[in-house]
């Protein structure tokens, strides 16, 4: 799916339902609208904004896990071309934009897991994100991040992302995160 287009779950591959698909879009697409400020009242596109305008769902799929047949995972992937925009001052990704991007994917699969076992899916919060850097990405290479959940618990989710240089068929970083369910806000 190209950025900025209409959502359309045709063109997105793997086993999961239309509906979880669809969810999921439409996530990715609400990421891609800009915000207005509580400070000025103006409107402004942050950081997520502008890299999630670049990201394209390629799959969404719940598969078996090698480990543990009668338990599943979730697996996304998402790629986006690197720009001159997300360049640092050596002209190679910047590690910074490179983490923002890992970051926006790696809740993914964990809401598409969750969503399609008929549990509602939740995004949650990155409580934890470590990130190993293998290669440089260079401008105008294509990415491939590949995000899988590892465990799922009522409170903390766990999981991996691999991001692979397509162009250059190299590792370019790997991840592994803790992601929590944000406690509900007091009502006193």
């Amino acid at each position: 799916m190209k950025p900025g287009s209409d959502i359309d779950t045709s063109q997105v591959e793997g086993n999961a339902s239309p509906e979880v698909k669809q969810t999921l879009l439409s996530a990715l697409q609400h990421m891609r609208l800009s915000r207005v400020s509580r400070s000025t009242g103006k409107p402004f596109r942050g950081f997520e904004t502008e890299f999630a305008s670049r990201l394209q769902l390629t799959e969404v799929s719940i598969l078996s896990k090698t480990e543990e047949s009668e338990k599943f995972e979730g697996h996304v992937v998402v790629q986006v071309i690197v720009d001159e925009e997300m360049l640092n001052e050596v002209g190679t990704m910047h590690g910074g934009c490179l983490a923002m991007i890992i970051e926006i994917c790696s809740g993914t699969p964990i809401y598409v897991l969750r969503a399609s076992t008929g549990a509602f899916g939740v995004f949650g919060v990155q409580q934890s994100l470590n990130i190993m850097f293998h290669s440089p990405a260079m401008p105008g290479d294509k990415l491939r991040i590949v995000s899988t959940t590892l465990a799922l618990g009522s409170r903390a989710r766990s999981g991996r992302c691999e991001v692979w240089n397509v162009t250059r068929h190299r590792l370019v970083a790997s991840a592994a995160y803790i992601n929590m369910v944000p406690s509900e806000p007091s009502k006193l």
